[in-house]
């Protein structure tokens, strides 16, 4: 038998709709009086793919839906399902470009976030208003559709912030980032409002980055440490639009030890609110 593809598996799609998929799924084998392992010879599957599947855990590709239909007698129905499933797939595809989607979905898991910024404001600080015009300057041009749909999805993401248990969030900002009004005045002067917002929440450390150190261990560029709950701590970069998620255990320490002297060389969490608030008394 040839090797047969894995079930798609992506966080973004619709929960509901994954879930409904696995449901009728069970049934069909239920009532087909196979088990899952069984299920899982004919098709080519693994058992735990086809538990997943059923839980609602993995969204399958449409091979596996036209396979499954035959060997179950569904009549049609999983082959129904198809249309639904790319539809989705197309829907998450405008949400988070493809070279983000993995470091976002490690994100929703996070315990601790350590971010440091030299080129914007940190995607989940930013305000609604700043988001729409960065979205808006970008080129190529984006559609309506595309740029609501991103928007969207950016503060989506930033409801981490207020969850329970919140993760751990501490984030240094270069000083040129917060002196570079994107958007216009007053969307800036909000975005600044909300930096200090912010760094009032007792999970997060915002500290700013002078532009009149002498020594800055952050000039290769910004990253993120990110620790997903249970799991070891990782590294990413991103630069245009291409991003690296690293798992390396000797990256990752090189970043750990970087963002140390970075939070180090920059000013104190009091400091870089007292110059926020300098900003906005300009």
């Amino acid at each position: 038998m040839s090797e047969t593809p894995e079930p798609y598996d992506d966080g973004e799609l619709s929960s509901d709709l994954v879930r409904a998929i696995g449901k009728q799924v069970r049934l069909l084998r239920e009532r087909a009086g196979l088990t899952q392992k069984e299920l899982g010879d004919r098709l080519g599957y693994s058992e735990d793919l086809i538990s997943s599947l059923e839980r609602g855990r993995r969204t399958p590709q449409a091979e596996f839906l036209i396979a499954a239909d035959e060997v179950l007698g569904a009549g049609g129905m999983l082959k129904a399902v198809i249309e639904d499933i790319e539809k989705a797939k197309a829907r998450a595809r405008v949400r988070h470009p493809a070279w983000f989607k993995d470091y976002a979905r490690l994100e929703r898991e996070a315990v601790e976030i350590n971010d440091y910024s030299c080129h914007d404001i940190p995607g989940l600080f930013q305000t609604e208003r700043r988001i729409r015009a960065l979205y808006e300057m970008r080129k190529p041009l984006l559609d309506e559709e595309t740029i609501e749909l991103r928007v969207a999805s950016r503060l989506a993401r930033q409801e981490i912030l207020t969850h329970w248990p919140p993760p751990m969030i501490s984030c240094v900002i270069d000083e040129s980032v917060l002196r570079r009004p994107l958007g216009g005045p007053a969307v800036h002067m909000e975005q600044l409002q909300h930096l200090l917002r912010l760094a009032g929440l007792r999970n997060v450390e915002l500290q700013i980055m002078p532009t009149e150190r002498t020594e800055h261990a952050g000039m290769g560029g910004s990253f993120i440490l990110l620790t997903p709950k249970g799991k070891r701590q990782v590294g990413y970069t991103e630069v245009q639009d291409s991003a690296r998620l690293s798992t390396d255990p000797e990256e990752v320490r090189i970043l750990a030890a970087r963002y140390g002297s970075i939070r180090a060389q920059a000013l104190t969490m009091q400091e870089s609110i007292a110059l926020i608030e300098s900003m906005l008394g300009d």
